[in-house]
């Protein structure tokens, strides 16, 4: 079924990301705003994003570095898949459910792993949302990036308070 849903989210979001080709008159998304900057800027701001990315990806992959092997739902390395355009647009998806599984499984109080979740697939809906074209396409973008932002200081945090927990056995 995890199969399944990654296969049609996918192609779902290659026909948005697309959709500027087969439906120019629609207008563009996020994507298109970004492609209408000087081309300086343009490389400017995708490479930034594309660091800030890798900077989140060391954050969750630390994160999983904290669970003991044994709840892992998920290998330390696998958030590197949120590299995986256009697949990781679905996959973050079950990255984020890994990662709260493993932080639930490693004893981590439901309250914290809930809010964490919850903003966690709050960005990852607002990221397909800033595929759309128009407004639609920018306020999806707009809501997307700060709970992509509260979402990373959360899992700072976690890490923080994960890493002055006393070890396991004790």
């Amino acid at each position: 079924m995890r199969l399944v849903v990654r296969l049609l989210g996918t192609t779902g979001v290659l026909i948005l990301l697309t959709q500027p080709l087969w439906a120019p008159q629609w207008g563009g998304g996020i994507l298109t705003e970004i492609a209408g900057r000087p081309p300086w800027i343009s490389a400017a701001i995708v490479l930034g994003f594309l660091g800030l990315v890798a900077l989140y990806c060391r954050t969750l992959q630390r994160t999983l570095t904290t669970v003991r092997p044994w709840a892992r739902r998920a290998r330390p390395a696998s958030v590197w898949w949120m590299f995986a355009v256009p697949h990781n647009f679905v996959e973050d998806f079950f990255i984020v459910r890994a990662v709260a599984a493993s932080l639930a499984a490693d004893g981590v109080p439901p309250g914290p792993v809930r809010r964490w979740s919850i903003l966690g697939f709050g960005w990852c809906a607002a990221q397909i949302v800033s595929l759309l074209p128009g407004v639609a396409g920018l306020a999806g973008g707009a809501v997307a990036l700060p709970l992509w932002a509260v979402h990373w200081h959360l899992t700072v945090r976690l890490n923080a308070a994960r890493a002055r927990r006393p070890p396991a056995g004790t």
